[in-house]
């Protein structure tokens, strides 16, 4: 597989430009912060990594706005960033494809309507409701802003969304279905646009992480998310979107485009386990590892560091480590996670990861992991913490696992 990729972009806990995301990550910044909602469970400490400074209205008209959740919004911020960086010009309309991951699509609009319905009756709920919550609406929106009529598919394979939008955008760019894809995922925020309350409205989805067993409980927002640490205890939930735009490698070159790097290979399986938990030995996440590398002819020593999806949770994290081992163990491989800086950003995680390494790539300084300060023992590869490491790496591996054992890998490449 050999497809460029020509833009990038981003809508995350650290802002909607991907300079300033990758720039805060090696400062080592965390932006794990206090819920909207930590007053509503006394003595729970509540966390999240929120868009704080996220206004629609900066990348929509209020047309658009009143019509989507905050999953499409995000969306749309993302992918005008990496269209714009692209230096496209005009897309060919009938040649450029639209593939988008996204978990749970427009779930906030579904509580808020419910909400508005229980409280003050059917005259409150939104009028645009209905095509506010469907999943596809991100990659719709897309294809009506820039007038596309090509492949549009929405992806959902929960925290494995983007990692799964990506890789098959790139397989229709090689069958031949598309020249161009914008492609990437997404996660709606559960707040109010920016971070805020909406009232009295007090989402569901605030307590059914907390309800599950899912979070942290820790005191302090530096504690709250420790990936690959023996002290991990759980996630912090994020949000935002990334897109990149793919393209045949003879079109970007033809068209003189400034390729970012390349996306090689691309693997992904179902874990078949457990509705949460992935199997404990990792196999079948060391399964999707190597369908990454086989489907980039690549050997495993051929990888120069790895963004690993470590999310913070202790049978999560320990199931990865022992994928990793199986496959790159015994070489000092340079691993880490974005998610202590900017929490679990859901079905958005992976293709921030892809950003954050190619960024990196330009510079050699791979990120490290925020907050990590105790790496486990079980690691047979080198776990990057405490400051970012001077490192010339021309291979990245990145890896996306979700519930359901969604199972997903790829492999990048500088040239």
């Amino acid at each position: 597989m050999e497809i460029a990729i020509t833009g990038t972009g981003i809508v995350s806990a650290f802002g909607a430009d991907v300079g300033q995301f990758h720039r805060r990550m090696l400062g080592g910044e965390t932006a794990i912060k206090r819920s909207p909602w930590a007053d509503e469970v006394p003595g729970r400490d509540a966390w999240q990594a929120i868009a704080e400074g996220f206004n629609p209205a900066d990348w929509m008209d209020r047309r658009i706005e009143e019509g989507t959740d905050l999953f499409a919004q995000f969306s749309l911020a993302a992918a005008e960033q990496a269209i714009n960086q692209a230096a496209l010009g005009a897309l060919d309309p009938l040649r450029t494809a639209v593939v988008n991951g996204t978990s749970i699509g427009g779930a906030r609009a579904v509580m808020k309507a419910q909400y508005a319905l229980d409280t003050d009756g059917v005259d409150a709920m939104p009028r645009k409701t209905q095509i506010q919550i469907w999943p596809n609406m991100a990659a719709a929106q897309i294809a009506m802003r820039y007038d596309l009529h090509g492949p549009s598919l929405t992806v959902t394979t929960a925290c494995a969304s983007s990692l799964d939008a990506i890789g098959t955008a790139a397989h229709m760019i090689e069958r031949g279905d598309a020249d161009v894809a914008i492609t990437g995922g997404t996660e709606g925020g559960i707040s109010l646009a920016g971070g805020g309350r909406d009232g009295d409205f007090v989402p569901m989805l605030f307590h059914s992480a907390n309800v599950y067993g899912m979070e942290a409980p820790a005191s302090d927002p530096n504690r709250a998310m420790l990936p690959f640490d023996v002290k991990r205890s759980g996630i912090v939930v994020g949000e935002g979107a990334a897109m990149l735009v793919l393209e045949r490698a003879d079109h970007a070159r033809a068209r003189g485009a400034n390729i970012l790097g390349y996306l090689r290979g691309y693997g992904s399986l179902a874990d078949g386990f457990h509705p949460s938990s992935p199997e404990p030995s990792g196999i079948w996440e060391a399964r999707a590892i190597e369908l990454a590398l086989a489907d980039a002819g690549m050997a495993a020593g051929d990888v120069d560091a790895l963004i690993a999806h470590a999310t913070g949770t202790p049978k999560g994290d320990t199931a990865e480590i022992r994928a990793i081992n199986k496959i790159h163990a015994g070489r000092g491989l340079p691993v880490s996670s974005i998610k202590g800086h900017i929490g679990h950003s859901g079905a958005s995680s992976g293709v921030m990861a892809v950003i954050s390494g190619l960024m990196g790539m330009e510079i050699d300084r791979f990120g490290h992991i925020a907050n990590t300060d105790e790496p486990d023992p079980e690691a047979d590869f080198e776990i990057i913490h405490g400051q970012p490491k001077h490192l010339r790496y021309q291979s990245l591996q990145v890896n996306a696992f979700g519930f359901g054992g969604q199972n997903a890998s790829v492999v990048v490449t500088r040239n």
